[in-house]
């Protein structure tokens, strides 16, 4: 880390988002940090193809700190980059670049933006099945009322058991709406979190949300071997959420194999929020088909975008929306609020929070 530089004197500061920042903000961080430039360019990084043309080049010889989507300068271009933080919760995009790659850049994430949209959209879909919503919805567009008689033909939440594969800011959120709703709750982690020191989260969270101390899951796996993942799938779990990030390590994590693990049980509902690779899509469709799981909900796919023609779109029990999960008319705010705070550990010389590991890939 750098020295202390309460003022951040000698940074500059670009904003390359497609939207104008709040009113005062900018201000705000001017009053805060008198020796710190900051410039703006409404710029879409995730549509557009390019850089865009209005930053000169010698602006980013001089910029240091950079908020911005999938698209940089070389480091040729930005020699002076200090700080990166991306708009979005996922660093995969930014693994083979060589701002990344070639440099010692420090890179943040928007890790914890996500977790109360995305948590109501993993409940929102798992309690849509299990109250056969779709099916009512059908019925609704052909103008049939079809009344049950049977007061127990659905099941509802609680006492279920839900397994977060990734207990990151997503996995706690969904686990204290869980419990809210009468849930038990497993984790599964990469590392072991023996202790309540390992379980504590120390990346961004929106107050009061969350499980930021770790003592939400009654039970906590974690391993990166077959093995491991495979106690942790034969747990009998009603709804199994996947959280994970995309790594050479989580790319095919779900396939065949484990969803006949949880075949042998309760056949749970499989819900994916994190990334489409993540799942084998062939071997889904069969565990659709085949009822080695009650049912799907997909907010992401893999191809993503989804072909028209795709089999996916007609398996048995699927929900699929194409990536909005995370939407949110707070997401522009909580991502400067994360801004906010690693400029503030800048300006102190201390750790950036969400910064992605080299080693780890986020």
């Amino acid at each position: 880390m750098s020295p202390p530089n309460k003022e951040l004197r000698g940074h500059k500061l670009l904003l390359l988002v497609p939207w104008e920042p709040p009113v005062g903000y900018i201000d705000d961080l001017h009053q805060k940090f008198p020796g710190l430039e900051v410039i703006h360019s409404n710029w879409d990084t995730w549509r557009e193809t390019s850089l865009p043309s209005n930053i000169a080049d010698e602006d980013w010889k001089t910029i240091t700190i950079l908020l911005t989507g999938p698209k940089f300068p070389t480091p040729e271009a930005a020699p002076n980059l200090q700080l990166v933080q991306l708009q979005s919760a996922g660093a995969n995009y930014i693994l083979d670049n060589p701002l990344f790659t070639d440099t010692d850049i420090a890179f943040c994430t928007a890790n914890g933006v996500h977790g109360p949209q995305i948590a109501e959209w993993i409940i929102c879909t798992f309690l849509a099945f299990q109250h056969r919503i779709p099916h009512f919805l059908d019925l609704q567009r052909q103008h049939r009322w079809e009344h049950s008689w049977d007061d127990s033909d659905t099941q509802d939440a609680v006492n279920q058991r839900v397994g977060i594969l990734g207990y990151g800011s997503i996995g706690r959120q969904v686990a204290r709406v869980a419990k809210a709703i009468g849930m038990e709750v497993y984790a599964y982690t990469n590392r072991p979190r023996p202790t309540p020191e390992s379980r504590r989260d120390n990346s961004y969270v929106v107050p009061g949300l969350g499980d930021p101390e770790g003592v939400l899951p009654s039970k906590w796996f974690s391993g990166t071997k077959p093995e491991e993942l495979a106690e942790f799938l034969s747990a009998d779990l009603d709804l199994l959420v996947l959280a994970v990030p995309l790594t050479p390590q989580t790319r095919g994590l779900i396939a065949a194999a484990q969803f006949k693990l949880l075949a042998r049980s309760k056949r749970a509902y499989v819900v994916n929020i994190g990334r489409g690779p993540v799942v084998n899509t062939d071997d889904l469709i069969a565990a659709l088909d085949g009822d080695w799981i009650r049912g799907a909900a997909l907010d992401v796919t893999d191809p993503e975008p989804l072909p028209k023609e795709h089999p996916l779109w007609d398996a048995k029990n699927i929900i699929i929306t194409p990536h909005v999960s995370g939407n949110s008319n707070s997401y522009n705010s909580r991502l400067l609020s994360i801004l906010n705070i690693n400029l503030q550990r800048l300006s102190e010389g201390k750790e950036y929070m969400n910064r992605v590991s080299r080693k780890r890939g986020y």
